[in-house]
């Protein structure tokens, strides 16, 4: 019997010939494939709202089932509001579905399409410790308690809190007790924990680098917590801006400062800490790639000189993969409650696994010698682009120094102007990002940030020679 709608008028495809398929599916799971199927005739409009469906005899005896089997399906659809049903009128399609839509899209950023791209922020995801990593969720796996599966403590597990902070007092100098470590979804989430906080004490604005990191900026604004650009001199932050903005909180990258490549002097950085103090305000230290020096032994951590006043923040995702989420943020002791109240509200907690599992990684030295696989490659990158640079590029000057996974390059005039260059760049396929996209402009030349952690030493090199063939084309 044909399907009708409200009008009576049949539209054109038989209720058989929509369910037909499910009521050939094996006998255990044909019920559930004949509810699925009817539902998603729903759902996707091939049965319009108002349609008058044949009665439950009428349907199994088209579709060769039993009267049970579609009375069953017509009243869990009504019941979860596909259906209606009105006694002694029959089934009807209900008009509350709406199409879904098809496929899941993939929301995450991808490289842009350039022969070599030279944006920073990217490490070598293929560093990736796949071995180590598999071996210690295999231990992990074996020793977990059943316990430890279930809700975690919001600040992080006690074993990862206890790792962290260990390895961040040997490694970066700071001081740490596992009290105030939590273990949050990489830096991200540790600024927007910092912004809701500083927001329910009344802070409206924070400083941010001039130049620096937008995304300082967008995750405070998460929090409804308005930034102050604040410029950079040779020796970090300018501290007495700060005071003329009358403001109480600053995000600062003093290890090397994004994207500028500075380490904050010696001096900036009581000069900061003292106004802090004077106005018992906070610092947020963003330790984003703090591992990675390359001429001598990083420098310690501002946090180390005064843990009340400034709050840490780093993460896996340099050394690791961002893909891990996850990062830790240690926090002025007077801060402790509120930041763990507010990441128990965002989600209850990391992933117990992956945390036993980074603590494990951690604790058994892995983590120490991936750092140490990753200063070798991003050494060696840096100066294979340095020598690129010198090569096709004489009279580059390099800025910054010699850390991280960028570096800043003040090309010589005869490149032109920077809307030139860029679109020369373009042209040749290779996709760059100068210094004026991060704050301010930087006034007249070509200034590049340039991302290397990503490529091959060969690659670098093809790299900067296409951008030199460019130059070169219109000269001639």
């Amino acid at each position: 019997m044909p399907v009708t709608s409200g009008s009576g008028q049949a539209p054109g495809t038989a209720a058989w010939e929509l369910l037909l398929p499910a009521a050939s599916a094996p006998a255990r799971s044909r019920g559930r494939s004949l509810r699925s199927a009817l539902r998603e005739a729903v759902r996707s409009g091939r049965l319009a709202p108002g349609t008058r469906l044949p009665s439950s005899r009428e349907l199994a005896a088209d579709l060769g089932v039993s009267r049970g089997l579609v009375t069953e399906a017509y009243e869990q659809l009504t019941a979860e509001g596909y259906l209606r049903s009105d006694r002694g009128a029959g089934t009807w399609v209900g008009g509350a579905a709406r199409k879904a839509a098809r496929g899941a899209r993939d929301l995450a950023p991808r490289p842009v399409h350039a022969r070599v791209d030279f944006i920073a922020g990217t490490p070598d995801l293929s560093l990736f410790p796949r071995a180590a990593w598999a071996a210690a969720h295999r231990g992990v796996l074996a020793e977990l308690p059943h316990h430890a599966l279930g809700y975690p403590d919001p600040r992080g597990l006690p074993r990862l809190r206890t790792a962290l902070a260990e390895l961040l007092v040997r490694r970066r100098g700071v001081v740490a007790d596992p009290e105030t470590v939590v273990v949050c979804s990489g830096v991200a989430q540790a600024m927007a924990l910092i912004g809701f906080v500083l927001h329910a004490r009344g802070v409206r604005a924070v400083g941010v680098e001039d130049p620096g990191s937008p995304q300082h900026g967008e995750l405070f604004a998460s929090a409804d917590v308005g930034t102050v650009p604040v410029p950079l001199d040779d020796e970090g932050v300018v501290t007495g801006v700060l005071r003329e903005r009358g403001l109480r909180a600053v995000v600062t990258t003093p290890a090397h400062q994004f994207p500028l490549g500075i380490g904050y002097s010696p001096r900036r950085r009581t000069e900061l800490l003292d106004w802090a103090r004077s106005v018992d305000g906070l610092v947020v230290e963003d330790d984003y790639d703090g591992d990675f020096r390359y001429d001598r032994a990083p420098v310690g951590a501002l946090q180390g000189l005064d843990p009340e006043h400034v709050a840490y923040a780093g993460s896996v995702s340099k050394s690791l993969a961002p893909g891990l989420r996850l990062g830790w943020l240690l926090v002025p002791e007077s801060m402790t409650d509120e930041v763990v109240a507010r990441k128990r509200m965002m989600d209850l907690g990391n992933p117990a696994l992956d945390q036993a599992l980074l603590a494990r990684f951690v604790e058994r030295g892995d983590y120490d010698r991936q750092l140490r696989r990753c200063q070798r490659a991003y050494r060696e990158r840096r100066d294979a682009l340095v020598a690129a640079l010198d090569e096709h590029f004489p009279g580059t000057e390099v800025t910054g120094i010699a850390a991280g996974l960028h570096v800043i390059a003040r090309l010589p005039e005869h490149t032109g102007t920077q809307k030139d260059f860029l679109r020369r760049a373009a042209a040749a396929g290779v996709a760059v990002r100068p210094l004026s996209d991060y704050g301010s402009a930087d006034g007249p030349g070509v200034r590049l940030v340039l991302g290397y952690a990503h490529l091959t030493p060969a690659r670098i090199a093809e790299g900067v020679r296409l951008l030199a063939g460019g130059v070169d084309s219109r000269a001639r």
